[in-house]
C-alpha cells in the first residue's frame, strides 16, 4: 500500500492532465475542467490548466464559477433531479445545467446570459439534442431564483455515505458543519521567524492596502514531567479578502507563507514537546527529530524556523565537546524529513530554497524520498535496533476531509472505502514509526481530516496496542478545537476559522 500525504486529496484514478481540453467558451472550459474531476482528476491538477487558458478578465469569472459549483455539486444534483422529469443519466448534460445553476442561484450572472451562454456551450460540447432540457430547467429556477436557492442550501453539500458519518461523529455541531464546508476557507499567512516578525509585516500589509487580523492561539498542555501548564502562543495572520500571493509583499523573499491557521499549530507543538525532552534528558548528545510525510514542506520549514530562530530555546545555546577537537563546537541537529513521492520530494526543496532555509548552523537536514510504512531511519543502530528519534512530527495521510473548503473536489473523488483504506495506511505507519522514538520522546499526530475512525478513533487503537504510548493532555487553556478522548479536534464550522485539524501529542513511556 502507498503512502500518501494528507494535505492532496488521494486517488486511484487520476489521469494526466494534459488529456484536457481546454478550447471554447469560458463556460465549455469550466464544463470540461468538472468532467475531468468526475473522471478522476484532482482540482489541482486541472485548475491551472483552465486559468492558463484564459484571458485575464476571464479567469475571475471561470475560478468563481468551477469552485462554486464544486462547493454546491451535491445539492445542485438532487435540485437537478427534482427538476427533470425523467432521469438525465448523461454525466456531460448534467454537468452543464449545474455550471447554469450555480450562475442563477450563487453568481447572480444575469438570466438571460446565464441561461443562453450555458444553452450553447451545451452546443459546443456536441450534446446538441439536450439543449432544449437545458434551456427549460434554467428558465423555471430563473423564474424564482431565491426560492430554488433555498431549497439548494436547506441541507448539505456531500455525497450521502460522507454526510451519514460526520451525523455520526458531530451530531450536535451536524448542522453548522454542513453549512461551513459549502462555504470558502479565510486565507491564513505565517511569518518566518527568521526574517521579521508578525507585528512588523501585519504593517508591510497595511502600506500594501491588504486588510489582515492578528490572530493569537493558546495551546496548553500537561507535560508528563511538569507541575504546571505549558502553554505555546501562536500569532497568525487572517486576511479579510484572499490575495493572489503576487500582491503579498515579500512573498518571493521568503518573509511570508500561506498557511492554514491550524496547521500552524503543528511545528510549535512538536517543538515545545522536543525541547522539553532535552531539557528532561540533559543529554544533548546524538539529537534527531523526524518529519514524516513532509511534502510539501510547511510545517516542516515553521519547525526550521522555530529551532533556527528562538533565542529562548536552550536547543539554540548548546554546545557540546567534539571528540576529536579540543574547542567547543555549537552542536547541529539532525531533522530527517521523508515522503513517498520524488515530485513532491521537489516540492520541498523549492519551498525551503524561497524561505532561505536550505542550510542552517543549528539543524542539519536530510530530505529523503521513502514509504514511511517501511522506512527506518539510516542511523538507526543495526547492533542493538535502538530508536534514534527524539520527536516526531506525523502529518498523518488522510481523505482530507477537513479541507473540502479548499479542495471541493475530495468529495468527489472520495468514497467510503477510501475512509478504512487510509485507516489501515495510517496504523502502519503508526506502527513503522513508533519503534524508531526514543524513550521519553514525543510523537505529534495530526490529520486534516474531520473523520473519527481517521483521527481519535485511530489513536486509541493504536495506544491499545502499544502500552508504551501515553496521551498528553490538552487542557482547557487551549483556545483552539474540541477537546477529545484523545487529542483535540479541530471543525471547519464558520468563516473565520480554520480547516479541519485532529492533533494528539503522544509520549512514550519507558
Amino acid at each position: 500500500m502507498r503512502q500518501t500525504t494528507s494535505n492532496s486529496p488521494r486517488n486511484n484514478k487520476n489521469k494526466p492532465s494534459s488529456n484536457l481540453k481546454m478550447t471554447g467558451s469560458v463556460r465549455v472550459r469550466v464544463i470540461r475542467t468538472l468532467l475531468a474531476i468526475q473522471n478522476g482528476q484532482s482540482l489541482s491538477s486541472v485548475l491551472d490548466p483552465l486559468l492558463n487558458s484564459l484571458h485575464e478578465g476571464d479567469k475571475g469569472f471561470a475560478h468563481a464559477l468551477l469552485l462554486t459549483t464544486l462547493r454546491q455539486w451535491y445539492a445542485l444534483e438532487r435540485l437537478l433531479d427534482s427538476l427533470a422529469d425523467n432521469p438525465i443519466d448523461e454525466k456531460e448534460v448534467r454537468t452543464t445545467i449545474q455550471v447554469g445553476l450555480t450562475q442563477l442561484l450563487y453568481l447572480q450572472v444575469a438570466d438571460h446570459a446565464a441561461i443562453h451562454e450555458t444553452v450553447e456551450a451545451a452546443k459546443e460540447i456536441e450534446f446538441a439534442h439536450a439543449t432544449g432540457l437545458v434551456n427549460a430547467i434554467l428558465r423555471k429556477v430563473a423564474k424564482n431564483p431565491s426560492k430554488f436557492r433555498k431549497k439548494c442550501d436547506k441541507k448539505h453539500s456531500l455525497p450521502n455515505w460522507l454526510a451519514y458519518q460526520l451525523k455520526q461523529d458531530w451530531s450536535a455541531e451536524y448542522d453548522d458543519l454542513m453549512q461551513g464546508l459549502r462555504q470558502p476557507a479565510p486565507m491564513f499567512l505565517r511569518v518566518n521567524s527568521a526574517v521579521t516578525d508578525v507585528n512588523s509585516y501585519q504593517q508591510s500589509l497595511v502600506d500594501a492596502d491588504i486588510s489582515a487580523d492578528l490572530v493569537e492561539i493558546t495551546s496548553a498542555f500537561q507535560l508528563p514531567n511538569k507541575e504546571q501548564v505549558t502553554n505555546v502562543n501562536t500569532s497568525v495572520l487572517r486576511l479579510e479578502q484572499t490575495t493572489a500571493v503576487s500582491g503579498l509583499p515579500s512573498f518571493a523573499e521568503g518573509v511570508v507563507s500561506i498557511q492554514d491557521m491550524y496547521a500552524q499549530l503543528a511545528a510549535p507543538l512538536i517543538n515545545q514537546a522536543f525541547i522539553n525532552k532535552v531539557s528532561t534528558d540533559g543529554n544533548v548528545d546524538d539529537l534527531q527529530i523526524l518529519d514524516a510525510c513532509a511534502a510539501p514542506g510547511g510545517k516542516l520549514a515553521h519547525w526550521l524556523e522555530l529551532l533556527t530562530t528562538d533565542s529562548q530555546s536552550p536547543l539554540f545555546h548548546v554546545k557540546h565537546t567534539d571528540a576529536n577537537d579540543s574547542n567547543d563546537q555549537k552542536y547541529s541537529i539532525k531533522l530527517t524529513a521523508i515522503d513517498n513521492e520524488a515530485p513532491r520530494i521537489t516540492r520541498i526543496y523549492e519551498n525551503l530554497e524561497r524561505l532561505n532555509l536550505e542550510q542552517s548552523e543549528q539543524v542539519k537536514l536530510d530530505i529523503v524520498c521513502a514509504d514511511a510504512t517501511r522506512w527506518q531511519g539510516a542511523n538507526k543502530q543495526a547492533d542493538n535496533n535502538a530508536p534514534v528519534f527524539d520527536a516526531i512530527l506525523l502529518d498523518a495521510p488522510c481523505t482530507a476531509t477537513g479541507v473540502i473548503r479548499r479542495h471541493p473536489d475530495i468529495s468527489i473523488l472520495r468514497n467510503e472505502e477510501d475512509v478504512e483504506q487510509t485507516a489501515r495506511l495510517q496504523a502502519e505507519i503508526l506502527d513503522n514509526l513508533w519503534p524508531q522514538l526514543k524513550v521519553g520522546g514525543y510523537l505529534l499526530y495530526i490529520t486534516c481530516s474531520i473523520l473519527k475512525q481517521e483521527n481519535v478513533e485511530q489513536i486509541q487503537e493504536f495506544m491499545r496496542h502499544h502500552t508504551d504510548a501515553s496521551a498528553i493532555e490538552f487542557t482547557e487553556e487551549c483556545s483552539w478545537g474540541i477537546a477529545q478522548e484523545v487529542g483535540r479536534q479541530c471543525l471547519p464550522i464558520d468563516s473565520e476559522s480554520g480547516d479541519g485539524f485532529y492533533y494528539a501529542l503522544l509520549h512514550k513511556k519507558a
